[in-house]
């Protein structure tokens, strides 16, 4: 630019002397002034090319560098910065474009999925440790299907968009069984445990699968079949699938009619502890009762607690609906013999509330019932959540007098952990390894050790779901202390459970096998 500046500056010296020179009439000098202009216009023209080309070529590399920051923010834009994985963006405004270019008319499955204990994993190797494991999922899933489209929507959820050109291994990736041998595929490969800072970490993951054409022809609606399926998968618990059936949108209505109504429910304490006997094994009497969440409905019936309860949890209501149920619960036991005792189960969202002990020393204090006749039951999957907070719960509730015992033993995770981290005064069985224990060989060593541990440990058991007299023989043989199934009664109402015990005698507990008429 200077060089060019200082040419052209020449150049009209020069113009300005021949002009002079030519005016002065001294035409002898006026050949070499001219001579010297045409020099410096070449050179000026000269300089101004090389300035326009430089010019040039600085605009082009703007040109490039703006092109490349607009392909990163693009790529921001559309991408999960931590997996690499497209993200829920490249999903809406993306994906369907080119679902429908690479898939066209041959179809595609979906299959939407999070990870089951991701919270565990951040709470065992950090959250960076977190972070590499979200990584090597990723990096997973690009070598399960290579031709597939794999996005991360979340924390943990995960989408894979599969059609019949992603494998070799089925003919057609719409097709509904080949969906579900992928899900299969899918639940393996996460399940195979990830080397995490020296660390071997095993996640599970629930998987809900729809597929194109059979259950949509967009894009956007086959996604949302697959996340609805998603939903009832995880219900069903650890590493399950789920296939988009219509029926899940009836499902979804009534969920969304029941929780519309639970709220007013819980306030006007239509929802009542139903009590299930809690047997003796080797004397037959009655000793405590479990209380059972029942609510009925002059539109449908019973609803079964299994979804008014998980619903009460998503909603915020499960802490309302528990201290209704655990009042109630404690004024019905006033009326029952002074050595029958009371168990209730704490919801795991229920675990999460540091004052839950003072809440239920409280309700003890309000109803007069005294702490040596409650027994709270604690799920092994509410204790993963925060197994500080946990010992300290327990810790405060065995001060008191509360026993506390352990639920759905072995159905949780680190089962063993658990027993040595944490005090327990009891153990209870869970009924998937009482159910059929005399017939799987698997089951019956699972009870028979379950049961010489806690007595080693000096703690009693507790054996749920007992509903054959062979049962009942077979758990006595392995010295189980106590039971509960329909082999003695299901849960009833209040006035029915003082009928069991029988009123006429409030000095002892009465004597119950059989599921009453």
């Amino acid at each position: 630019m200077a060089v060019f500046v200082v040419c052209v500056a020449l150049v009209a010296t020069q113009a300005a002397g021949a002009l002079k020179l030519l005016q002065d009439g001294r035409h002898s000098q006026l050949h070499s002034s001219i001579d010297s202009l045409i020099i410096g216009a070449l050179i000026a023209g000269c300089a101004g090319y090389a300035f326009g080309f430089r010019k040039f070529l600085d605009l082009k590399h703007e040109q490039g560098r703006r092109t490349l920051a607009e392909s990163k923010a693009d790529w921001i834009t559309y991408h999960d910065f931590l997996t690499r994985l497209p993200n829920r963006r490249f999903l809406e405004e993306k994906a369907p474009d080119i679902v429908e270019r690479t898939f066209g008319e041959a179809g595609y499955g979906v299959l939407a999925f999070d990870l089951d204990g991701f919270k565990k994993v951040n709470e065992t190797v950090g959250p960076d440790g977190g972070d590499m494991l979200l990584i090597d999922i990723s990096k997973r899933l690009a070598g399960f299907l290579p031709e597939s489209i794999a996005l991360r929507l979340g924390s943990d959820e995960f989408l894979l968009i599969a059609g019949c050109t992603a494998s070799n291994r089925c003919e057609n990736c719409s097709d509904p069984q080949q969906a579900l041998k992928l899900a299969e595929d899918l639940i393996n490969l996460l399940n195979t445990p990830f080397d995490i800072k020296g660390s071997q970490i095993s996640v599970g993951a629930c998987v809900g699968l729809s597929s194109c054409p059979e259950h949509g022809l967009r894009l956007k609606d086959v996604v949302k079949q697959a996340i609805l399926a998603l939903s009832v998968a995880k219900r069903q618990g650890r590493n399950s699938y789920v296939e988009f059936q219509p029926e899940i949108n009836e499902d979804l209505a009534r969920r969304t009619r029941i929780e519309r109504r639970l709220r007013n429910a819980v306030a006007n304490g239509d929802i009542v502890p139903y009590y299930q006997p809690l047997i003796d094994l080797k004397t037959g009497e009655i000793i405590g009762f479990e209380a059972l969440a029942r609510w009925n409905t002059p539109e449908d019936g019973f609803i079964s607690p299994e979804l008014f309860i998980g619903i009460a949890e998503n909603t915020g209501l499960i802490s309302d609906l528990s201290e209704h149920l655990l009042r109630r619960a404690c004024k019905d036991a006033m009326d029952w013999p002074k050595q029958v005792h009371l168990a209730f189960n704490v919801s795991p969202r229920m675990l999460e509330d540091r004052y839950l002990g003072l809440k239920i020393f409280k309700i003890l204090g309000e109803t007069g019932l005294s702490p040596h006749r409650l027994e709270i039951e604690i799920t092994e999957s509410a204790l993963v959540r925060d197994t500080d907070l946990a010992a300290a719960m327990i810790q405060d509730l065995r001060g008191a007098g509360i026993r506390v015992v352990l639920d759905d033993f072995g159905t949780g995770y680190s089962s063993l952990a658990q027993l040595s981290a944490l005090t327990f005064d009891k153990i209870k069985i869970d009924r998937i390894f009482v159910s059929g224990l005399e017939q799987d060989e698997k089951k019956s060593k699972i009870v028979r050790t379950t049961v010489a541990l806690a007595s080693g440990l000096g703690i009693s058991t507790t054996a749920e779901g007992i509903e054959q007299e062979s049962q009942l023989d077979f758990l006595n043989q392995l010295g189980c202390s106590f039971g509960q199934g329909y082999l003695f009664g299901k849960a009833v109402p209040q006035d029915q459970a003082l009928a069991l015990l029988g009123t006429d005698s409030a000095s002892a507990p009465g004597l119950i096998r059989r599921v009453p008429a």
